[in-house]
């Protein structure tokens, strides 16, 4: 009774035209709509509480894995609203589906079979609801991510990231920690940049210790004096909005997160609503209405950098990080204003319809 969900995102379905995908909010929204201030007020609120009800399972899965209360907190604020959001689909058939016509088969196909050995092993098929690309549990699992980190912290003798909050939190602590969670240390600090800055440092590659970004101008957006092993700790600068908001300096832990989910906004959500539940304030520097472009639209601007050799990633229609720094190149090399941010006036003059 297996049947394709044809009306799930990222498919390729033959004989069928390619549609406009939604896509995930991460990669769609601009930072200004995925980022909140209302969103944040709310969790953090209801983060807080669940701080204090959990007190000691955090305690301990902390002590264990050494990923502070507040972020595995925030993760499953993210991702399912603290089990308040339902995951909509079931996951057998959305794996399957995704890997018989999804654009990633390979990778769809390997979770498929993990989620048929879920299946096997115990897991009601009731129980394995998912978003669209097939992910579990209130901290959002891919089957192969059950197997390599589920924990049984609650001492029931199976791993529950379903209904089991020990369970799901310590699992999402062990992951980040098999990621390289550095104990102790922070995901990012806001920083107030200088005027005129050159937008296309904000680049992973472009690492230095903070002390060295402090010579130059770059003030953490709080104040408050840095401890000498924070300020001898090695960051590169992120500008996710280019020059149309805040700006990070951003640490190894920052990156731990990113592999939790390939989304920069993701990663910033999830960290700044981490440090809201543990007390800290909005941040200091507004994010600006910027007009996000459609997919087609980033795809040709994409295309375009990477002929003449400024971008080398994929082709995706997304306004990430490298998207951005390239855009920067394009910018400086044409005269253009600086900003690090696609517009349509941008791929106007790279269609040679305008000379501004």
């Amino acid at each position: 009774g297996l049947e394709p969900d044809y009306a799930l995102p990222d498919l390729i379905i033959p004989g069928r035209p390619e549609r406009s995908e939604p896509g995930q909010a991460e990669f769609v929204q601009t930072p200004a709509d995925y980022l909140k201030e209302t969103s944040f007020t709310r969790l953090a609120a209801q983060g807080k509480k669940l701080a204090e009800q959990h007190r000691a399972i955090l305690a301990a899965i902390e002590k264990e894995f050494g990923v502070p209360p507040q972020i595995v907190l925030a993760i499953w604020g993210r991702e399912t609203a603290f089990g308040g959001y339902q995951l909509p689909l079931d996951a057998i058939r959305t794996l399957a589906t995704q890997a018989y016509v999804g654009r990633r088969k390979d990778m769809f196909r390997s979770e498929f079979l993990a989620a048929l050995r879920m299946l096997q092993d115990g897991v009601p098929r009731a129980q394995m609801r998912s978003s669209w690309g097939g992910a579990l549990g209130l901290t959002q699992f891919l089957p192969s991510e059950f197997y390599k980190y589920a924990v049984d912290f609650d001492g029931d003798g199976r791993a529950d990231i379903w209904t089991s909050v020990p369970d799901a939190l310590a699992s999402a602590a062990k992951q980040l920690a098999g990621k390289g969670w550095q104990r102790g240390k922070t995901w990012a600090v806001e920083v107030r940049v200088p005027a005129n800055i050159d937008c296309t440092i904000a680049d992973p590659d472009n690492a230095m210790p903070v002390l060295e970004w402090l010579k130059r101008g770059y003030v953490p957006a709080h104040g408050g004096i840095m401890s000498p092993q924070q300020l001898a700790e090695t960051a590169s600068l992120l500008m996710p909005a280019g020059t149309y908001g805040p700006a990070f300096l951003i640490f190894k832990n920052y990156h731990v997160i990113k592999d939790y989910n390939f989304s920069d906004l993701y990663v910033l959500f999830v960290g700044h609503l981490a440090d809201r539940i543990a007390g800290e304030q909005p941040f200091r520097v507004s994010w600006q209405p910027v007009m996000q472009l459609h997919t087609k639209q980033l795809e040709e601007m994409q295309r375009r950098l990477s002929a003449l050799g400024l971008y080398k990633d994929k082709i995706d229609g997304k306004a990430g990080m490298r998207t951005r720094l390239a855009l920067g190149a394009y910018q400086k090399a044409k005269g253009l204003k600086l900003d690090c941010w696609p517009t349509i006036a941008v791929l106007a003059n790279m269609q040679g319809k305008t000379g501004n």
